[in-house]
Order: C-alpha cells, then sequence, then structure tokens
C-alpha cells in the first residue's frame, strides 16, 4: 500500500471518529436545558407536581371565587386570570359585579402583607357580605401564596395573577401591598398604595367611599 494510500485512511477514519463524537453530543441535553412539553419555571423557582399545588389548595382551605351579577368592572372585562381556590379561570369583571369591593394586590414575599391580609380578613368579618374582600396574589409562584394564605390563616377569595393583568388594567402603582376600592357599578373609587395593619385603618380609609 502506497504512502499516500495510508494517510488517506487514517484521515476517513479520524473524520469517522470525529462525526460519531458530534453526534452522539447533540443527542445528550446541555445542563439546564428543558424537553419540549415540560413546564418551565418562571423567577428560579421549580415549578410545583400537580399534586403538590392540590395539596397546597386543601391546606389554604380558600373559598370559591364569587359568581358576581352583572358586567363589572369596565377596565376588567376580558381580563381572565386563576381563581386561586381550585385553579380555575375566570372573568375577573364578572366576579367583581354587583358589589362594593375591596381589592387587594399582594404577593407572598411581601414584608408587610404579613399583618395587612389578616388584618383585610377581620375587616371582612365586620362588613359582613354588603362589601367583598377579594386578595390578587401578583407573583407566578402559586405555591408558595397558599402557603403564605395557611401559615396566616386568612381565608378570604383570591385571584393568581402572576402577569399582573389586573393592577395594569386598573392602573395601580407597581408597589405591594395596594388595595383598590370599587364601587358597586363597578367604578374606581380610590387607589390606596399603602400597607394597612389593623382592620381599624382599612374602615377609615374605606370610610362611606363604597356607598
Amino acid at each position: 500500500m502506497s504512502r499516500s494510500a495510508k494517510w488517506t485512511i487514517v484521515v476517513v477514519v479520524a473524520i469517522a471518529v470525529l462525526v460519531g463524537a458530534l453526534i452522539a453530543q447533540l443527542g445528550e441535553e446541555p445542563d439546564g436545558a428543558v424537553s419540549a412539553g415540560a413546564p418551565v419555571a418562571t423567577g428560579g423557582q421549580a415549578a410545583p407536581r400537580p399534586e403538590q399545588l392540590a395539596q397546597a389548595r386543601r391546606a389554604a382551605d380558600l373559598p370559591p371565587c364569587p359568581a358576581g351579577d352583572g358586567a363589572g368592572p369596565q377596565q376588567l372585562r376580558e381580563v381572565t386570570v386563576l381563581c386561586a381556590a381550585d385553579g380555575a379561570s375566570v372573568d375577573v369583571a364578572h366576579v367583581l359585579a354587583g358589589r362594593p369591593v375591596v381589592l387587594n394586590l399582594w404577593a407572598y414575599w411581601c414584608g408587610p402583607c404579613a399583618d395587612e391580609l389578616p388584618a383585610l380578613a377581620e375587616y371582612q368579618q365586620r362588613v359582613g357580605p354588603e362589601v367583598l374582600v377579594m386578595t390578587v396574589h401578583q407573583d407566578p409562584n402559586q405555591e408558595a401564596a397558599l402557603a403564605r394564605l395557611a401559615e396566616w390563616g386568612v381565608r378570604l377569595p383570591t385571584l393568581q395573577d402572576g402577569d399582573r393583568r389586573i393592577a395594569a388594567a386598573l392602573k395601580v402603582p407597581n408597589v405591594m401591598p395596594a388595595t383598590v376600592l370599587l364601587r358597586s357599578d363597578g367604578t374606581v373609587a380610590e387607589v390606596l398604595p399603602r400597607a394597612f395593619v389593623s382592620a381599624d385603618e382599612i374602615a377609615e380609609a374605606v370610610g362611606t367611599q363604597l356607598r
């Protein structure tokens, strides 16, 4: 065999080895890769498994999101989010229609919310069914929100809105917590970008604005 033929064989074998290594590498997913169809976590949080989320919902034991009577706030029509109690998609305007609403926007990592949400629950007990106190969780981590509500003993109807669609529609400043007072006709009485620490403070802030 000539020297040129030997070199040809060596080159062909080397190319074959390189091609085989490349194919093997392409067949492996790099660290952190996500297969098509796999749940993608947001905010660096692992997406909870369905059974974990179901367990968190049972522990929180939230009331169902109400069915309102009427069209609801104009700004919120066609805005849909999830009901935290069961994960069902709800029409926000319809849920809030027909009665005065104290709408509280919060997140599980919000320090002042630990005092404010129990105060809101106490305020709801005081005013009764004439006024709806509803909370809106504004972070994608549903499981953490449910855990916080269970920890604080707060059982208020809650919307899961990780994309802040409700805040955007109502033009609420990008602060948390914040509270929006909605009249029974769906108009905004006031936006309160502040924290409350007691039911008395909430009652004073609401005053007669929802009548």
